[in-house]
């Protein structure tokens, strides 16, 4: 009996130990979600229309020692900020948002950013393209600079009404067959120009830019040696836009300018190939033209223009802090509250088998699903190094291209030209 009771009593005092045990690691998990009851100012630099905002008030409820200022400037005024403060050694933010082609700038300040993978981000790596995360590392993957935050994969847009008066089908999945590749896109600039007198495109640099997005390397390698003589892609692409320019086949308007918004309404052009977040660019320029732009697959491939990066700048005093906040930021579930509130598209795949993917709709667009066309695009980007130096070598050969179709110059001369510029640029560096 003296044994029962002795047995009993263990018995208890197991289970008593076990529940304290179980209630103190409950506790230290709440708190751990929660974060400490330390009071934290996090300010944050981004560009553009994010709705980050609303998205941080949300956090800050499950957080209420975290408080989040976010400041928002345009593109160029916001990385010239961060450029001068980071080489300043103050003034940076504990958050700051990097465009994908300008974080090539940040590499060789790699000591002003805290390393992410120091905070556990490898293992939430799975979650995102692998190509979009990729880009976000050193050049030997043991660096991690931010987390990615939306992309732009490209597509190609087109004006219904424009084919239509070509005799050309109009159905988005009758416009991919007809335009698997850039050889059928040269024979329907064609037919274009013929039936309507107008060009297949609004201007050089979209077209020569969707074939360097599909090319497997582009200016620079890892080791920021220069390829676009040793590899072949680049000069291909540069020819083939240079083959449209002399043809006739290409608009003039600038980017970004009045006249390339109008030529949008008017549908003075046939195609705009251009990535997701081009949509509410043309809705905004082309308000009456709902039904006449639609969206189908890009010749030849897919690409990518644009998304960014949340960086963590050395002098932040509560990097544990802004890391909790940009992974929650950034996670399937906000990527999605994203997409749907602002148009941001996805760096998670995940997001693409979603309801609100799968059974989405564009009005303006005809209707087309065009989350699932920009889905399969984005799963089929090719990862590619860009190096610093990215910028430079992309507006030598826009130059040149420019000269070729406005000042009718030479396209071999061009092109020599504008490696010995580029060449010059960088051994000054």
């Amino acid at each position: 009996m003296m044994k029962k009771r002795a047995l009993m009593l263990l018995l208890a005092f197991v289970f008593m130990f076990a529940t304290a045990c179980g209630n103190q690691s409950e506790s230290t998990n709440e708190s751990k979600d929660k974060g400490s009851s330390e009071k934290v100012k996090l300010n944050m630099w981004v560009f553009g229309s994010t709705g980050y905002e609303k998205l941080a008030e949300e956090y800050m409820k499950d957080h209420p020692n975290v408080d989040i200022k976010i400041q928002s400037t345009q593109f160029d005024d916001h990385h010239n900020a961060l450029f001068t403060a980071l080489s300043a050694g103050s003034g940076a933010p504990d958050i700051a948002m990097i465009e994908v082609n300008n974080i090539e700038r940040y590499r060789e300040a790699q000591d002003r950013f805290y390393n992410l993978y120091d905070f556990g981000a490898k293992d939430i790596k799975d979650k995102y393209l692998d190509w979009k995360w990729r880009i976000g590392e050193s050049a030997d993957g043991s660096f991690l600079f931010g987390l990615p935050t939306d992309i732009g994969p490209t597509a190609m847009f087109y004006r219904a009404d424009v084919f239509e008066a070509a005799g050309l089908p109009t159905d988005p999945a009758e416009v991919a067959q007809l335009i698997p590749d850039w050889n059928a896109y040269a024979e329907v600039a064609a037919t274009i120009k013929e039936k309507t007198g107008k060009p297949i495109a609004d201007n050089v640099e979209l077209v020569y830019n969707a074939l360097r997005d599909q090319a497997p390397v582009q200016y620079f390698n890892e080791k920021e040696e220069l390829l676009i003589e040793k590899e072949p892609y680049i000069k291909q692409a540069y020819d083939y836009t240079v083959s449209l320019i002399q043809k006739g086949y290409l608009g003039s308007n600038g980017l970004w300018t009045p006249e390339w918004g109008n030529a949008m309404e008017k549908g003075s052009y046939a195609t705009l190939l251009a990535p997701a977040w081009m949509q509410g660019v043309v809705k905004g320029n082309a308000p009456n033209s709902a039904g006449k732009w639609l969206i189908t697959n890009m010749p030849g491939g897919a690409g990518n223009w644009g998304g960014s990066y949340l960086t963590i700048p050395k002098e932040s005093k509560h990097p544990k802090e802004a890391y909790d906040f940009i992974q929650w930021l950034v996670a399937p579930e906000q990527q999605l509250k994203s997409f749907k509130d602002m148009g941001l598209f996805p760096s998670t795949p995940s997001v693409y088998d979603a309801p609100e993917f799968k059974e989405y709709k564009d009005e303006y667009f005809g209707g087309v699903n065009t989350a699932q066309v920009f889905a399969e695009a984005a799963q089929k980007v090719k990862t590619v190094y860009m190096g610093k130096n990215y910028t430079l070598v992309q507006g030598e050969i826009i130059k040149a291209l420019t000269n070729v179709q406005k000042k009718k110059a030479d396209p071999e001369k061009e092109w020599e030209e504008a490696i010995k510029r580029i060449k010059r640029q960088l051994e000054r560096q």
